[in-house]
């Protein structure tokens, strides 16, 4: 009798032991990485990813968190170097132990982790722009930029409209310049349109100018440059210092205003595909994004002050995604949050509306992009 009574006890603090154990879980923090460039040749890129972050976060945290859950948001600054990405991400798994990383800022990086996250299946929402992040899709995987592919074919159906027929290309010899010139170079034959010299470039080159004399060489009636700092305001310096007096178009990489102001009186005219955010307040009242775009841009404005950028929007669609599905998970674990992630419908980020599918998990459309402009030293609809 005795014994059974010791075991009765012993029991019985086991369940109360577990019970709080759990409890303690489910009431802790909810951690959450993220890898950005916020320092280095990409900090264009990663320094307004990060305080984007940092701002939802306490946003959500000042709001009670989620379900009373508290986001703790862990930083690391990569300096687009791949190796620190490498090493970030083991980290970031193995000791911190987070649920789900958002980042990184480039493709170079997010393409060298994400085997990684894969095999230790935990979700991945990339604010890098390269197709091939998503394609194939890998279970764990996902980003929120538009595909470098609509990107293409938006140039070129623009260039078509334009009566644009022979370009000359330039592109970063990084991983999104490379993915960039590769899906130009894939769509130019179905728009007719005849590349007459593809190049690449150094990502740390600061003049370019015997570069583009090659391509002035060629007659080119337009130039497309793929590529993100410092390139994106060297390449329209040194076509305006060489009299090229042809269209410049410019990646989905162009939509910060301090590229403009970079490049000054030679980054007036030109054209690239972007989200909405640039152009936020001057969107139609009915647009399914505006409310989503004002509010970010001016919360982000007002705490910062500096222009919003597409880069600290990607950003923010990534966090944003990954806590609406937490809200949503059966399971707040990592498989949970995958499962959830990729059921998200109809949801309105600053990139476009986001449909996940166990085939998509860039989840934007064609209709995502826009075909924007430099009007006056601001970016503007290309009319």
């Amino acid at each position: 009798m005795k014994k059974i009574l010791v075991m009765l006890i012993v029991v019985g603090l086991l369940v109360v032991t577990l019970g709080t154990s759990c409890k303690q879980k489910e009431e802790g923090t909810i951690k959450i990485g993220a890898i950005f460039a916020v320092t280095g040749g990409a900090s264009f890129l990663g320094a307004p990813e990060a305080r984007t972050a940092e701002m939802v976060v306490e946003e959500i945290n000042a709001g009670g968190g989620i379900d009373g859950r508290m986001i703790e948001l862990i930083i690391k600054d990569s300096a687009a170097n791949p190796e620190k990405a490498i090493s970030f991400v083991k980290q970031l798994i193995e000791e911190d132990q987070v649920l789900a990383i958002i980042g990184p800022s480039t493709s170079g990086e997010t393409m060298q982790i994400k085997d990684i996250a894969e095999s230790y299946k935990v979700p991945l929402v990339a604010a890098a722009a390269a197709e091939a992040i998503v394609d194939p899709v890998a279970s764990y995987v996902f980003k929120t930029p538009q595909k470098d592919s609509y990107v293409a074919k938006w140039i070129f159906s623009t260039m078509q409209s334009m009566g644009i027929k022979r370009i000359g290309i330039v592109a970063a010899n990084t991983g999104f310049g490379n993915a960039g010139k590769g899906q130009l170079e894939k769509y130019a034959p179905d728009f007719g349109i005849e590349i007459a010299i593809a190049e690449t470039y150094d990502r740390a080159a600061t003049d370019l100018t015997a570069l583009l004399t090659k391509l002035k060489a060629k007659n080119v009636d337009a130039v497309v440059n793929w590529s993100i700092v410092p390139a994106q305001s060297i390449v329209p310096k040194n076509m305006k210092q060489l009299g090229m007096d042809v269209p410049l178009f410019q990646s989905h990489g162009f939509g910060n205003t301090k590229y403009i102001e970079a490049a000054g009186a030679a980054a007036e005219g030109i054209i690239f595909p972007a989200g909405r955010l640039l152009v936020a307040e001057k969107l139609p009242d009915g647009n399914p994004q505006k409310e989503t775009l004002v509010a970010y841009k001016k919360a982000y404005e007002s705490k910062y002050g500096e222009d919003v950028s597409t880069f600290g929007g990607h950003a923010y669609d990534a966090i944003m995604l990954v806590v609406e599905a937490i809200k949503n998970a059966d399971t707040v674990d990592r498989e949970g949050v995958r499962n959830a992630l990729e059921s998200i419908s109809g949801f309105p980020g600053t990139g476009g509306i986001f449909t996940f599918s166990p085939t998509d998990h860039n989840g934007l459309g064609m209709d995502s992009l826009e075909m924007l402009t430099v009007r006056n030293g601001e970016f503007d609809f290309l009319q």
